[in-house]
């Protein structure tokens, strides 16, 4: 009779512990990173960079406004397909915005090449169902850079 009680206290421990675990199964996913989600927070940082450049720098609207929309477009899309928002970047002191044309030009190319390559080498490890999109946002990039010269 002691054992059946020992049993049963031991039971109604171990029962929640591991009963908590069963239901939580589902919530899993939620903690392991989705392996795109660096690139839409890229995607977002570089939109935020080029609406900094645009503010100090409203001459250069006809060139950097549909990159920035391309950017935040491809935030969007990826957001969709990992079923996590995305969230804005936080304002990093940088010099974008700063300087001359040429200047804000340079550190913007600069920032696109960087995202290129990070897409690139991702779209690489992509697997099938999401490589298209990651090819594109590669391609889109490697657009970007040009137009930025």
């Amino acid at each position: 009779m002691l054992r059946a009680g020992a049993l049963l206290a031991l039971g109604g421990t171990v029962a929640p512990l591991t009963g908590c675990d069963l239901f939580d199964r589902g919530d899993e996913r939620d903690r392991v990173p989705d392996p795109l989600e660096p690139l839409a927070a890229q995607a977002r940082e570089l939109a935020a960079r080029h609406r900094a450049a645009l503010a100090a720098h409203p001459g250069l609207a006809p060139l950097l406004t549909p990159i920035a929309d391309a950017h935040e477009a491809h935030a969007g899309e990826l957001a969709k397909l990992t079923g996590r928002p995305v969230p804005s970047p936080e304002p990093s002191p940088d010099a974008t915005a700063t300087g001359d044309r040429s200047a804000v030009l340079a550190a913007l190319r600069e920032a696109e090449q960087r995202g290129r390559e990070s897409a690139a080498t991702l779209c690489a490890e992509a697997p099938a169902d999401r490589a298209a999109l990651v090819g594109s946002i590669a391609a889109a990039r490697a657009t970007h850079v040009e137009a930025l010269r």
